[in-house]
């Protein structure tokens, strides 16, 4: 055993976190710990290191076991030292070997003294029975791994924002390698390749580890038991988070129904005692009975006991067919430039995930469309009769600290009565004199949930949401995801929560290289293609790009790896040519598309119901021609690929 409680009984003042607990973490454990906010999963992880006391009970842990630990309060750390040098700083030992080599080293040139050789020599092996010539190699490794560039690598440390601060003590923490890793939300300063290269890294990793995250996919994939912290209580689930969910369930069923019994059990000896007190015979038998129900250790019907956020965003007014367009957009800072003549068009009910690693413009991207940040070039035009809100992160830091919540929340513009001001937070968990705490005593949860009520208020119909699920637990970002599937307006989110983007989005946005491509489906066929394309690259039988709308125009080339047979000259050359054919019917049909659709957007055509309708059909005829000519495209894409095989 690396660690663990005993019998473990934790007070926080007058609140009760956790009673009579026992918790043994083995090596090479992966473990998920779960419960909802509040219910102290993090006082549980500061008990195991030590900087919480117990009331009751002890904390078991080997003298020899080394423990890392992530978590918030971790950002008070500042340096000037590059970030490179901060992350070495997992190599104390090594550091210190390298010093002791330099001196010896200095000192040997000036005396050549043969002890000193000795010392010298001694040293170098040490170094190197330590791995000590590959510290920098691997730190560099584990750095671009977590997204920094390599020019990043020498920047100072204080220089860089909090989630990019953190990504350097979580890769110090993973270099040092202890017995035993505990990552409070590791995914929330991460985005999607840093989170894919972290659960490769710590897929192999030799330790233990102890999860505390709301990324239902990590949990899935990294580990194998849930520890879960429920009424004071820990609950054990050999599985993963999808294991824990059904098993959670079946034991719920089985809690009522021994509940059930246990009460039809009681009513039939209540009955026996009650016909027997009357009878002065069988008097003694009754008191018998008594005392067996007294006895009875009673089982507790199932209920779930959870806070239950109610997310309701209400639409005030229906906007116009096009809600924003882009076009020709750039965007740079300094000599980065994020934004390559990016085009694009927002439709109303599009619920678009913008995807890319940190850096490469998501945030920037959703200023622009709120009109919060200038463009260099191109134009942002916005459709008719939108009323967009924005939930971003800065909103958090935003959030006037000195302010109550009914302050803060009537500061807003909503025009909503005190009354209805109090009603409306108690649905996000605020209830009684909560209302009356200053925004600078909530958790980084309990803003989130200030933020998102406000965002209500205003009765959007365009949300834009940056980062929405950081803070929350698993169990309100359930409840985040049914309400965004219930919205009626448009929405587009940056989110590196790959369940919550799978649930909330029906088209994909990529920056890549300051380039913006769409994808016109779900988080998980996106995926899918990518993986297509990839093995396809991998196999170099194409180059071909996706039907995906970007900047560019692309045509598969044909693929000159493996020259295509005499027999099959005649069909390839066929089929490239209806394939160039398909390629510009679509085009033609998406150019009448978006001309169709400017005219629908115009409020003077809706004065003439004759009209309207004309251009209604006309319209419906178009988008069934486009996807008649993209199902075509496709198979004649698929045939090309069979053909050059």
């Amino acid at each position: 055993m690396l660690a663990g409680l005993q019998q473990v009984t934790f007070e926080f003042g007058a609140r009760l976190i956790v009673a009579d607990a026992t918790w043994h973490i083995q090596p090479g454990e992966r473990i998920g710990l779960i419960g909802y906010n509040g219910t102290g999963k993090s006082t549980l992880l500061k008990l195991l290191v030590g900087d919480y006391q117990p009331t009751a009970g002890s904390i078991e842990r080997s003298r020899a076991t080394s423990i890392g630990y992530l978590h918030q309060d971790l950002l008070s750390f500042n340096s000037q030292d590059s970030i490179v040098k901060v992350a070495l700083q997992a190599f104390e030992n090594i550091l210190k070997l390298e010093q002791e080599i330099e001196l010896i080293g200095k000192e040997l040139e000036q005396t050549g003294d043969e002890k000193l050789l000795e010392a010298y020599t001694d040293k170098l092996h040490q170094l190197e029975t330590a791995d000590g010539y590959t510290i920098h190699h691997r730190t560099a490794e584990v750095l671009q791994g977590l997204g920094f560039s390599p020019t990043d690598l020498e920047r100072p440390y204080q220089e860089f924002s909090g989630g990019w601060r953190m990504r350097v003590l979580l890769a110090k923490m993973i270099l040092a390698k202890p017995d035993l890793l505990l990552l409070d939300e590791p995914t929330n300063h991460l985005d999607l390749p840093s989170i894919e290269w972290l659960e490769k890294y710590l897929s192999h990793y030799a330790g233990a580890v102890v999860i505390v995250s709301h990324d239902k996919y990590f949990l899935n994939r990294m580990v194998t038991k849930i520890v879960e912290l429920y009424q004071e209580e820990l609950h054990f689930y050999t599985g993963n988070y999808d294991f824990y969910q059904k098993e959670k369930s079946v034991r719920m069923e089985l809690q009522q129904k021994a509940y059930e019994n246990q009460q039809d059990y009681i009513r039939q000896q209540e009955r026996l005692v009650e016909r027997f007190r009357a009878k002065a015979s069988k008097a003694a038998m009754a008191q018998s009975l008594l005392k067996k129900l007294d006895k009875l250790e009673r089982v507790d019907p199932a209920q779930l006991v959870r806070p239950n956020l109610k997310i309701n965003f209400s639409v005030d007014r229906t906007p116009g067919k096009i809600i924003a367009t882009l076009k020709n957009v750039k965007k740079s800072f300094g000599q980065l430039e994020v934004m390559q003549e990016a085009t694009a068009e927002i439709n109303r009910g599009d619920k678009i995930a913008l995807i890319g690693a940190n850096g490469k413009g998501k945030s920037t991207l959703l200023r622009i469309l709120a009109g919060t940040e200038p463009i260099d070039l191109g134009e942002k035009t916005d459709g008719h009769n939108v009323v967009q809100s924005f939930y971003a992160q800065h909103q958090l830091e935003s959030l006037t600290l000195s302010h109550t919540l009914l302050e803060e929340m009537a500061s807003s513009g909503s025009q909503l009565s005190d009354l209805e001001i109090r009603s409306l937070l108690g649905c996000f968990l605020f209830s009684g004199d909560d209302v009356d705490k200053k925004i600078k005593v909530l958790s980084g949860g309990e803003k989130a949930r200030v933020a998102l009520a406000k965002v209500i208020t205003s009765r959007a119909n365009f949300l834009l949401l940056d980062e929405p699920t950081n803070h929350l637990d698993l169990h309100s970002c359930e409840l985040l995801i049914e309400a965004l599937q219930k919205y009626e307006g448009t929405l587009i989110l940056v989110s590196h929560d790959r369940y919550f983007i799978s649930k909330t989005a029906n088209k994909i946005w990529e920056i890549e290289d300051g380039i913006l491509k769409e994808f016109k489906g779900g988080y998980e066929e996106w995926v899918s293609w990518k993986e297509r394309m990839e093995k396809q690259r991998n196999n170099n039988t194409s180059k071909a790009a996706p039907i995906l709308k970007t900047n560019t125009t692309t045509t598969p080339p044909a693929n000159t790896s493996q020259p295509i047979s005499k027999e099959k000259k005649k069909e390839y050359q066929k089929a490239q040519k209806q394939f160039q054919q398909a390629e510009q019917d679509l085009a033609a049909a998406t150019l009448l598309q978006k001309e169709l659709e400017k005219k629908l957007a115009d409020p003077r055509l809706y004065s003439n119901r004759e009209d309207f309708l004309k251009l209604e059909i006309a319209y419906q005829e178009c988008i069934q021609s486009i996807k008649l000519h993209t199902e075509n495209y496709e198979q004649l894409f698929e045939a090309i690929m069979k053909l050059e095989e």
